[in-house]
């Protein structure tokens, strides 16, 4: 039996709050929990097919809701991705493409480029309306506990909130500021004492996202817990875990011993969520409760494969933005569903205003209540966008490899470019040489077979539409350097 250490006086707290047994009476707007995780890859989980990492947890929640198996994030990278997931509105749109940083100013690489990208932005602009504020006009309560990262590092404390730009100016009513168990919040990164054999640590984050479920609510309330795991440092204090994972990878697998760092930082992960969906239903609020779980985007290329997808975090191909994306709502979606249809992360903002009895303004996103209704819907095509006008990585692009592949496990050189989907085909557009790379996801998933010459007129016609879309929404691009002569 795996245990979970904690204090007593936490313990007690959560043993004792009181415990709301069933939705008010006539309450028809559910409670949403949307959980967001971090750098965890499309085929991370064992309901997506790994075939190492243990995630009986998060599988259950997929076997108990929907599977979105084309579902993507808005940014292959963390800030940008939160931003336009709590607006609804691309990056592009948004003007927030990359991380936000301590100070303003622009990319220094440690080697000379052809383009100059814009300057950073540092906190999400307040004039935003989002997701938590939009609930809370419907009469929702709000809570945040997590990493927020969209301003800048107050104090210059990596992650901290800035108390004018942090969740609770954003619209939530509740917030917690806490690393939890996560090596972030270990003291000169040393590793507290390992967990007791078959134990997992408390983690404060989880313990106040499931302390705000147990309160009574007088309305629905919508509570983000936006988790630290899996984004390195890759720690972990269950050895016995790490030592677990020896003999259950395969070889090539332990020829690479952060790969069972990362796994045993999977499952830890995945107890958590487990802790969470565990409360929702003890608290009589499962059959009412809309639980979303998804990635902020792919896979950190030192410690996830992201394979079959191609690319990583911080690229677009689709090893850097499809994500795993599940929902749970019993009263509304049937169990064991999958779902193909491609949604992305800024849809759920209106999906949640929908479900909360009102609209959402005319925004980038789409519902997706249709869709758990009927997963085949039939609904209108539309394009799905992309942009990242920016140089990776920053400090050692000189050293990064070249090409960007399936499984290399190595940093590669990400430069300025955008992308498109639409239906089956994807396009990348390279800011450097303005060239095109064109896919068809449905038959190479890999991103292997580049169509673009031999299906010109359907790049040419993607190209216009990316090109037209980045004009309309007032894109910031990256530029010619200037010439010093």
């Amino acid at each position: 039996m795996r245990l979970v250490v904690g204090s007593a006086f936490l313990f007690l707290a959560l043993l004792c709050a009181p415990i709301e047994a069933a939705p008010p009476p006539g309450q028809q707007s559910p409670h949403v929990v949307f959980v967001l995780v971090d750098d965890l890859g499309w085929s991370d989980l064992a309901c997506w097919g790994h075939d190492y990492h243990r995630t009986p947890h998060i599988d259950k929640l997929a076997r108990d809701g929907m599977r979105f198996t084309n579902g993507y994030s808005p940014a292959p990278i963390c800030s940008a991705a939160r931003a336009s997931m709590l607006t609804g509105k691309t990056v592009a749109r948004l003007g927030f493409e990359f991380v936000t940083k301590n100070d303003p100013g622009s990319q220094q690489l440690d080697v000379d480029t052809p383009l100059s990208t814009p300057p950073f932005t540092l906190n999400l602009p307040l004039a935003e309306q989002t997701m938590a504020e939009r609930l809370g006009e419907l009469g929702y309560e709000t809570a945040f506990f997590g990493k927020w990262h969209l301003n800048q590092h107050f104090e210059r404390k990596y992650l901290a909130w800035h108390p004018e730009f942090g969740p609770r100016q954003q619209g939530f009513d509740v917030a917690g500021e806490d690393f939890g168990d996560h090596p972030y919040a270990w003291v000169r990164k040393r590793r507290p004492a390992d967990a007791p054999e078959g134990e997992f640590p408390a983690d404060t984050m989880f313990e106040q996202a499931n302390e705000f479920i147990r309160r009574r609510h007088e309305r629905p309330f919508f509570l983000m817990v936006s988790t630290f795991y899996v984004h390195t440092p890759v720690k972990n204090r269950c050895r016995w875990l790490v030592n677990e994972y020896e003999t259950l990878v395969p070889a090539n697998a332990r020829s690479r011993p952060r790969r069972l760092e990362y796994a045993a930082f999977v499952e830890t992960l995945d107890h958590h969520i487990g802790s969470l969906l565990q409360t929702i239903d003890q608290a009589g609020l499962r059959d009412n409760t809309l639980v979303v779980f998804m990635s902020d985007n792919g896979g950190h290329p030192e410690y996830c494969s992201n394979a079959p997808l191609r690319g990583s975090k911080w690229n677009l191909y689709e090893g850097g933005i499809r994500v795993p994306l599940i929902a749970r709502w019993p009263a509304k979606i049937k169990a064991g569903m999958v779902c193909d249809a491609p949604v992305i992360g800024y849809d759920l903002l209106p999906t949640f205003a929908e479900l909360a009895g009102g609209s959402a303004p005319q925004l980038d996103g789409r519902s997706m209540a249709d869709l758990f209704a009927d997963p085949q819907a039939r609904r209108e095509p539309r394009p799905l966008l992309w942009h990242f006008p920016y140089y990776h990585p920053e400090s050692t692009f000189s050293k990064a490899q070249d090409r960007i592949g399936v499984a290399d496990f190595a940093m590669s050189k990400t430069r300025p470019h955008s992308a498109i989907r639409e239906g089956d085909y994807k396009l990348l557009k390279f800011a450097e040489d303005q060239r095109v790379e064109l896919y068809n996801l449905a038959a190479d998933l890999s991103e292997s077979r580049d169509l673009s010459q031999q299906s010109p007129e359907i790049a040419a016609r993607l190209d216009r539409k990316l090109e037209s879309m980045l004009t309309d929404m007032k894109a910031r691009r990256a530029t010619k350097r200037k010439s010093s002569n």
